[in-house]
């Protein structure tokens, strides 16, 4: 991750990052109500509230008395962000496509764009290629330059270390997917992030989804592969090479087998059931042809109650419960959330697997529930995660620096 130097005392960058933290919260406010909330003099918080209109953050708005909200004595002055002080990207640069959204500061998406890769034509060099004409693409649309930019967060579905850069694959897969993107987009930005993929899913549901207000959750990317990003004791944990929550080890247990998701696990189960004849008599899954079977509709069949179906999502249910056991047992977390497209049809599978879990764990059970996010998970977690660090940093972002700090850089 690449970020700017501090370059404010500490003593005035902790009253600028408090009221700071305080507006990008907030509606429009007084001086009085980020005192109410931050412990600052009235004098500081106002010589503050001007420093961030001055460095461009905030912006001062029409006083109470100007939109009739107040009609005796002296009126209030009253400031809100400036969203469009800057813009972030969030790119979702998964196996077979990337997506890149560009948001404000208060990650409200202004632009998306979408393209696709043939992975058996990929390599390091098209994928970062690919990974620019996007991003190019979406600041065209949304009539933005690189110049505004002040934070990018790339997601790949390889492990990340906290520089931002993956570990030696044995077939090269987790180079290709992540070809230093680190350094593909410092030039475009102070702040660069990148991040495995089902992390990212973990900051979106943290930040909006199912895990809101949780501190402790697994968000378990569940379509084709398994993938968890894990949120412990309130922070992402990634591990010393960024593998924390990698499963591959699920290859090594049994009634699991393998890290392939729920998708793939409908699709066998169901077609073996078929080719075997053990489906219950009057289930319409038994006259869907093989080929012809997708995760989907023996989903929506489960929903609608078929049998067939409602036992092929028990068996796989059963299975996802030694997943929920699993992470449960080593982390001891509160909910596991199913992320991505699976998520919106897979509630027969959660329910089996709640029903079967009690009995896996000695601590209590992980509450197994799906997101609301849908597909675009990573892509929405990748932005949460810019913002979250743009937050961190802004004070000391170039863009944000106070006049008198830029005319001593360029006298330097």
């Amino acid at each position: 991750m690449t970020d700017a130097t501090p370059s404010v005392p500490s003593l005035r960058r902790h009253s600028l990052d408090a009221v700071l933290a305080y507006a990008w919260d907030a509606e429009a406010f007084t001086a009085s109500d980020v005192m109410a909330a931050v412990a600052l003099t009235r004098s500081t918080t106002i010589d503050v509230l001007d420093e961030l209109v001055v460095r461009g953050l905030l912006i001062e708005m029409p006083n109470a008395r100007a939109v009739g909200e107040y009609s005796k004595g002296r009126p209030a002055r009253r400031f809100a962000l400036r969203a469009d002080a800057g813009l972030v990207v969030g790119v979702d640069a998964g196996r077979g496509h990337i997506t890149a959204t560009v948001a404000d500061l208060r990650g409200v998406p202004v632009a998306t764009s979408r393209l696709s890769i043939d992975p058996e034509r990929d390599s390091p060099e098209r994928r970062r290629r690919a990974a620019e004409k996007v991003v190019d693409a979406t600041l065209t649309r949304a009539r933005a330059t690189r110049g505004d930019l002040v934070a990018v967060c790339v997601g790949v579905p390889a492990p990340v270390d906290r520089s931002g850069r993956s570990p030696i694959h044995h077939d090269g897969f987790w180079q290709r997917m992540n070809p230093d993107f680190v350094d593909t987009f410092a030039p475009w930005a102070p702040v660069v992030r990148v991040e495995n993929d089902a992390s990212l899913a973990a900051v979106a549901e943290h930040a909006q989804g199912a895990a809101v207000g949780y501190d402790d959750f697994v968000a378990l990317l569940a379509g084709e592969r398994f993938g968890a990003g894990l949120w412990l004791d309130g922070r992402l944990l990634r591990g010393a090479h960024g593998g924390a929550g990698e499963t591959v080890a699920f290859d090594r247990v049994e009634g699991v087998g393998s890290a392939y998701g729920l998708a793939p696990r409908c699709v066998d189960a169901a077609r073996a059931a078929i080719a075997a004849g053990t489906l219950p008599a009057g289930s319409t899954l038994a006259e869907v042809p093989p080929d012809d079977l997708d995760a989907k509709r023996v989903l929506d069949l489960a929903a609608a109650g078929d049998p067939g179906a409602l036992a092929v999502a028990a068996e796989v249910g059963g299975q996802l419960a030694i997943v929920t056991g699993l992470l449960g047992s080593l982390f001891d977390v509160r909910r596991v959330v199913i992320s991505g497209a699976i998520a919106a049809g897979a509630g027969p599978i959660i329910a089996a697997a709640a029903e079967a879990l009690p009995a896996a764990l000695h601590l209590p059970p992980p509450e197994i529930v799906a997101s609301p996010l849908g597909a675009d998970i990573v892509s929405i977690g990748a932005v949460a995660a810019a913002l979250e660090s743009t937050r961190a940093r802004a004070i000391d972002l170039e863009a944000f620096r106070l006049p008198s700090e830029r005319a001593r850089a360029s006298g330097a």
